[in-house]
């Protein structure tokens, strides 16, 4: 037997009070004097005829309408032929007072000398004239400052709350509620750890903070407490949020989710109040779990940049957050979850043990991450079957979550532009090309002069690379305009978790042989290599200030991982030092500068072959470089690994 679902009662709504007083006003109005009684229509001749009767005792003449009321006497009431106008209204009342008849007259002037004639004829009765005001008119009139009043306040109100009209905090008295979205086991959500792909470390915490909540006697029996906070960093698009989803559709917990932002409101005290009602709904629900995205808007670091007070309601939010994690009466059974890419802000308070136990580190993924995350992005599509999976992660170096779904997503639509029904390898290379570097601008006017310095600056730059050990491989150099840029280089860098000195020094070499290009074909510089001299003068101030690798300053980096500089007006090295550091970026730029030059010089026949055929193709690619450069005598990390496991698997 199925259970009968009991009918649900309406939820109480302020507005039913409003509309209620508003019909009680009106109706007094409308019905508080006698209009609601029933008059029966008749004609002049009619009334003529009652009135030398001597049946009327009452006519009521309305000017300004042009209209007479008649009442009727006593005894003509009883006639049978007034039975009709005594007729019980609908409020069940005779009407015996009158009027009783109604009707309309041309001239009124002409109706007053009838009336004069028949008093003359010795006929008595009584006459009034009168001039009746519109009573909806009036009443709208009466009423209209109070309803101005009412909306006025209802908008003031509605936006004190937040400008919604449902959920816990859209309701008027509701500021101070939390405006978290709870998910339980009766919300349908979809997204499982099964979407997740890549991110086992992290992925793997997440669900033993999931278990505890499932299980959490299987931990306590030994001794050990639930934590009560894990905090996600990472870049944007890696995933956080992602993995937040996965312990809302897993967990079979209440699950409340809101952003950093929703904490904060220009009325002092919400905030607060907020997280107070925030944790107060979780305790009910509890075990519970609480998840705050982006929680750098209410949680950097306190008294940083505060001159003019602004901060303060956001200082008393933290405040109170850091209350509710850890303080007198914490309910241990709710576990805050938050996520941020700017973990460097954060106040230290909040950062300790005890409040978040945890800081899980979400990376962009590295290779096999990538295929996984292709197979997940890879399944509503309808690809060729001879797609290799692992040609696209190798294809997609540096690339987050978000941009390999990206990716998916552009491919299938260049397929679908392109009339094709399945998406094959040559749109997802035109997906990375589009993301990168942006579209294609084919019908864009360029000169022959600039065409030609744009092929010499490309070919510069490709046979740079293709001749320094630790440059990152080509993969194919293009005169197309696309994006911003007038022409570029496609690189395949290699993926590697340090880097030495001299693999800096080849990469800022190969980012200068475009212009090292130019001076040697045309004795002449342009701006085109503005976006190259930018890369290089920030990899040099790397090199100087951060990473230590500069013989004249030493082992010293002004670099700090807290990001406490950032508000401070002072640099934390001395003026001498500053023109130090200057001094060794320029003699490093220029010197990488210099050898580009001269591997281009030793290089020219095939700088000028490789440019010309830019300018017939405007596309080469990797094997048109072997052909004019030879095979590259220097092998990828990805060469030397396979070389690695074979010597292996020979031993």
């Amino acid at each position: 037997m199925k259970e009968e679902k009991k009918p649900i009662p309406p939820k109480f709504n302020i507005y039913w009070i409003y509309g209620g007083i508003i019909i009680v006003l009106l109706g007094l109005s409308l019905f508080g004097g006698n209009d609601w009684q029933t008059v029966s229509k008749t004609n002049i001749s009619n009334f003529e005829k009652y009135l030398n009767n001597g049946d009327v005792s009452e006519v009521i003449v309305i000017r300004n309408k042009s209209s007479v009321r008649v009442t009727l006497s006593a005894e003509a009431l009883k006639k049978s032929e007034h039975q009709a106008v005594v007729a019980t209204n609908f409020l069940g009342q005779e009407n015996i007072r009158g009027p009783h008849y109604q009707f309309e007259v041309g001239s009124l002037e002409l109706f007053e000398e009838k009336l004069e004639k028949a008093r003359n004829n010795g006929i008595i009765f009584r006459l009034e004239f009168i001039t009746v005001e519109n009573r909806w008119l009036d009443t709208l009139i009466g009423f209209l400052p109070i309803i101005i009043i009412i909306g006025v306040w209802i908008f003031l109100m509605r936006r004190m709350s937040g400008g919604g009209a449902g959920g816990p905090g859209g309701q008027i008295f509701n500021i101070g509620k939390s405006k978290a979205k709870l998910f339980d086991k009766n919300t349908d959500v979809k997204v499982t750890f099964k979407d997740v792909a890549g991110l086992e470390g992290a992925k793997e915490e997440i669900q033993e903070i999931v278990d505890f909540l499932k299980n959490p006697q299987k931990y306590t029996i030994l001794g050990g407490k639930i934590p009560k906070g894990a905090l996600l960093v990472g870049a944007p698009g890696t995933g956080k949020t992602l993995l937040a989803k996965a312990v809302a559709g897993e967990a079979k917990v209440p699950f409340f989710s809101l952003s950093g932002s929703d904490f904060v409101e220009m009325f002092v005290g919400v905030g607060a109040s907020r997280v107070r009602d925030l944790f107060k709904q979780a305790k009910d629900k509890s075990p519970s779990i609480i998840f705050i995205d982006e929680i750098d808007a209410i949680g950097r670091a306190r008294g940083k940049s505060n001159i003019t007070g602004s901060n303060d309601e956001r200082e008393n939010t933290l405040n109170q957050l850091l209350t509710e994690m850890d303080g007198f009466g914490t309910n241990t059974n709710v576990i805050v979850i938050a996520a941020t890419n700017r973990a460097d802000v954060l106040d230290k308070a909040l950062m300790r043990a005890g409040r978040f136990d945890r800081q899980i580190y979400v990376d962009l993924p590295d290779l096999n991450e990538r295929k996984e995350i292709f197979k997940v992005h890879l399944k509503p599509l309808k690809t060729i079957k001879s797609l290799d999976i692992d040609f696209l992660a190798k294809q997609t170096p540096g690339f987050s979550g978000a941009d390999i779904a990206n990716v998916c997503n552009e491919s299938a639509l260049i397929a679908a532009r392109k009339d094709r029904k399945s998406v094959g390898k040559q749109d997802f290379l035109d997906a990375v090309d589009r993301i990168i570097g942006g579209l294609e601008k084919k019908n864009k006017i360029i000169t022959p002069e600039e065409k030609e310095t744009i092929a010499y600056h490309e070919a510069g730059h490709a046979i740079v690379s293709w001749l320094l050990e630790h440059a990152a491989p080509l993969v194919k150099v293009t005169i197309v305009p696309r994006g911003q840029s007038l022409g570029a280089a496609w690189y395949l860098p290699e993926e590697r978790q340090i880097v030495r000195t001299e693999q800096m020094l080849d990469e800022m070499c190969a980012a200068l042989g475009g212009r090292a290009a130019e001076k040697i074909i045309f004795n002449k510089i342009s701006t085109g290599a503005l976006s190259d001299l930018e890369k290089v003068t920030r990899q040099a101030k790397a090199m100087v200030s951060i990473y230590g690798l500069n013989d004249t300053l030493g082992n010293i980096t002004f670099y700090d991982s807290s990001g406490q500089t950032d508000y401070n007006f002072s640099k934390p090295y001395s003026e001498e030092t500053a023109q130090i550091i200057d001094k060794e970026i320029s003699k490093i730029i220029e010197k990488q500068y210099s050898r580009a030059i001269k591997l281009l010089k030793n290089s020219k026949d095939k700088l000028k072959q490789l440019a010309e055929r830019l300018l017939e193709k405007e596309v080469i690619f990797k094997d048109d470089l072997e052909n004019i450069l030879g095979k590259r005598t220097y092998k990828t990390n990805e060469e030397k690994i396979e070389e690695a496991k074979v010597l292996k698997e020979k031993k």
